[in-house]
């Protein structure tokens, strides 16, 4: 069993066993954020999916309002002009045959890769290198599409891709430690929003779980989901 660390567990003392109000969790997640560095915040849901089952499977995308804090890496996978496009539009890495076979020599200097759909065959011959990672293209997750320029913007700006894991928990970032209390109350609530609005079709009883917030270095804070639903954010 691992030993928490004298700073974790300081930390942790100040975390009721109980669940907070959104707001009031987060405030708490952000006091707890003390590492020298700007440290990411999560969310941690645990859904009443399992997803094993097609019809109880969670993959989709969310634009968060007030950004993720987060520089990502994007790389395109193109034909032709397409690719020109992609280097225009911010794309770090992009090309077309050589950048598969670069991928499957296990090179794989970006945090997301987008692919148009003719060079899908392509992509899919790199499900081994690329499935473990999550970072296989799919047009449910805007990552297969010929709008080159508005995916790379989207996702440079805050988009998101999430899934449910093996055991139906949904884990994403939403900001960072050094953004305002309502800022990731805002991204937060967008995140609910998504998952509440994607619920797969065979997901039955209770749907919301749990609902957990924590920093990179910081203990979790319970938040009430029902709570979080409730809210409503002025735009």
């Amino acid at each position: 069993m691992t030993k928490s660390s004298k700073r974790i567990t300081k930390l942790a003392s100040k975390v009721e066993d109980r669940a907070y109000a959104p707001l009031e969790a987060i405030q708490l997640v952000k006091a707890n954020a003390n590492a020298k560095f700007d440290e990411t915040i999560e969310a941690h849901a645990r859904l009443g999916i399992d997803p094993k089952y097609t019809d109880q499977q969670l993959r989709t995308t969310v634009a968060l309002p007030q950004g993720s804090g987060q520089t990502i890496r994007i790389a395109v996978i193109a034909r032709g002009e397409k690719v020109a496009e992609a280097k225009t539009a911010g794309a770090e890495i992009a090309g077309e045959e050589d950048l598969v076979e670069t991928i499957n020599k296990g090179e794989m200097n970006f945090d997301l890769l987008i692919a148009t759909p003719d060079m899908m065959p392509k992509v899919a011959k790199l499900g081994r290198v690329l499935g473990p990672r999550g970072l296989m293209p799919n047009p449910k997750a805007g990552t297969v599409t010929t709008e080159l320029t508005n995916a790379i913007q989207e996702f440079k700006a805050g988009k998101l891709e999430f899934r449910a894991d093996r055991a139906g928990i949904v884990h994403v970032r939403f900001g960072k430690a050094s953004f305002s209390a309502e800022a990731l109350l805002e991204n937060l609530k967008t995140l609910q929003e998504a998952i509440d609005r994607n619920k797969p079709s065979g997901a039955k009883g209770r749907y919301w779980k749990s609902l957990y917030v924590t920093s990179t270095m910081g203990p979790s804070v319970e938040i009430d989901p029902s709570a979080l639903q409730d809210i409503e954010i002025e735009s």
